[in-house]
C-alpha cells in the first residue's frame, strides 16, 4: 500500500502547476468573499476529486491488469485510495480554512477562534465528500460517476435549501439558534459529526471493497 501511495503523491506533484493555480484562485476568492465556508469546502472538494483523477490514471490503457499483476491486493488498492482521499481532502480543507481564517481577520476583524470553530463543524462534511466519491468512481467510468456525483450533490443541495426554507416558514432562525448554542455543545456536535462521518467512511469503504472483488480487468 506504501507503492500505491508514493504513486499517488508523485502523481499530484506532477500537478504542480494545476495545484498553484488553484490555490491562488482561492486567495483571490478570499478577498472579495464574505462566506468561508465557500472557501474550505471549495478546496476540500478540489482535493477529494484528485482521487478521481488517480483512478482515472489508473484504468488508462488497462492500467489495472498490469498493477494487480503485482503483488498488491484489491483491498490494499481500496484502503490506499481512501487514505489518499483523507490526505487531499484533509489538505484542501487545512489550506482553506488557514486562508480564510487569515484573510477574514485581516479583511474584518474576524475572530480567529471563532474561525476555527466554523472550520470545525465543516470538517465532518468536507471528510463525508469520499464517501459516495470512492465507491461510484470505483464502480462506474468517469464520465458516469461524475453524472452520478452531480445528481447525489445536487440532491443533498435541495435537501438542505429544503430544510432552511421549512425552517424559515417555522419561524425557526437558524444564525440566532447557532449564536446561542453553547461552546461545549458546539464541540460535542462536532465530535459526534466526526465520529459518524468516521462510521459512514468505513461502511463505505466496505462496500468499495466488495466493488472492486467483483471488477474483472
Amino acid at each position: 500500500m506504501k507503492g500505491l501511495l508514493i504513486k499517488d503523491l508523485r502523481l499530484m506533484k506532477n500537478m504542480g502547476n494545476s495545484l498553484a493555480i488553484i490555490l491562488l484562485v482561492a486567495v483571490g476568492m478570499s478577498f472579495y468573499s464574505s462566506d468561508m465556508s465557500f472557501i474550505v469546502i471549495y478546496l476540500a472538494i478540489i482535493g477529494t476529486s484528485f482521487t478521481s483523477s488517480t483512478i482515472s490514471y489508473d484504468e488508462f490503457d488497462n492500467g489495472n491488469a498490469f498493477l494487480f499483476s503485482l503483488p498488491v491486493s484489491r483491498k490494499d488498492y481500496v484502503l490506499e485510495k481512501y487514505l489518499f482521499a483523507i490526505l487531499m481532502c484533509g489538505g484542501g480543507w487545512l489550506l482553506g480554512s488557514v486562508i480564510s481564517i487569515v484573510a477574514g481577520a485581516a479583511r474584518s476583524g474576524l475572530d480567529p477562534m471563532e474561525g476555527m470553530m466554523t472550520a470545525l463543524v465543516l470538517l465532518p462534511v468536507a471528510m463525508c465528500l469520499n464517501v459516495l466519491l470512492v465507491p461510484l468512481r470505483l464502480k462506474f467510468e468517469a464520465e458516469k460517476s461524475r453524472i452520478a456525483q452531480i445528481v447525489i450533490m445536487g440532491g443533498i443541495f435541495a435537501v438542505v435549501i429544503a430544510g432552511t426554507k421549512i425552517a424559515e416558514r417555522l419561524g425557526i432562525d437558524l444564525e440566532a439558534l447557532g449564536e446561542r448554542m453553547p461552546v461545549m455543545s458546539a464541540r460535542l456536535g462536532i465530535v459526534v459529526a466526526l465520529g459518524i462521518c468516521i462510521a459512514l467512511l468505513l461502511l463505505s469503504c466496505h462496500i468499495s471493497i466488495k466493488i472492486m472483488e467483483r471488477k474483472e480487468f
